[in-house]
């Protein structure tokens, strides 16, 4: 007598094998591994890399090149030859007058600065001048990179009230001396950095 008892294998339909800690049949479906999602096509990498690498090359070529076509309308001097580190109004006035009470080597750099200003400047930019204490870097001149500072008796910094005032110091800087790439910064008496021009 073979009788088969449900428990046994093989008595009735195919099992299902149980998913295991459940002991319920396994679902189809679930408990494999999830399917992969579709592989994202690498052109777009390639092109925004691509795009990133143009633009940089970009900003660097405008950065590199950008130094001689100025569209400056001001009517600036530029009579002083690029080598010269004398102001220009100290220039012109060797030139008009042969002697002179005191050499302009013996000044320091910011009365030869105020001079500069107070024969060439504007009423506003003689104002503001009148704050400077100190000139640094206009002895020194390479052309490749000349750093001047005007160091002025101003407080604060970039959005201080005096930021325009320091502005026009940086201004009458670029009128009495030249550079092929000269930075001149202004710096208040805290020695915060209040303004900065090119000259």
């Amino acid at each position: 007598m073979s009788q088969q008892y449900p428990q046994q294998p093989g008595y009735g339909p195919p099992q299902q094998p149980t998913q295991p800690g459940y002991g319920y049949p396994q679902q189809p479906g679930w408990g494999g591994p999830p399917p992969q999602p579709p592989k994202k096509r690498s052109i777009g990498k390639i092109l925004g890399i691509t795009g990133a690498v143009l633009v940089g090359l970009i900003v660097i070529a405008a950065v590199a090149g950008g130094g001689d076509d100025s569209t400056d309308g001001s009517n600036k001097d530029k009579a002083v030859a690029a080598t010269s580190n004398k102001p220009k109004a100290a220039e012109e006035q060797a030139a008009d007058e042969p002697a002179k009470e005191e050499p302009a080597e013996d000044k320091s750099q910011a009365e030869q600065f105020k001079d500069c200003v107070a024969k060439s400047g504007t009423d506003s930019e003689k104002a503001a001048v009148d704050h400077v204490t100190k000139v640094t870097g206009t002895d020194k001149s390479n052309d490749i990179l000349d750093a001047a500072e005007v160091f002025t008796d101003y407080k604060g910094g970039f959005l201080s009230k005096n930021a325009g005032d320091a502005k026009l110091i940086a201004s009458a800087f670029a009128s009495c001396y030249e550079s092929k790439n000269g930075l001149v910064t202004v710096y208040g008496s805290d020695g915060d950095m209040i303004s900065n021009g090119n000259y």
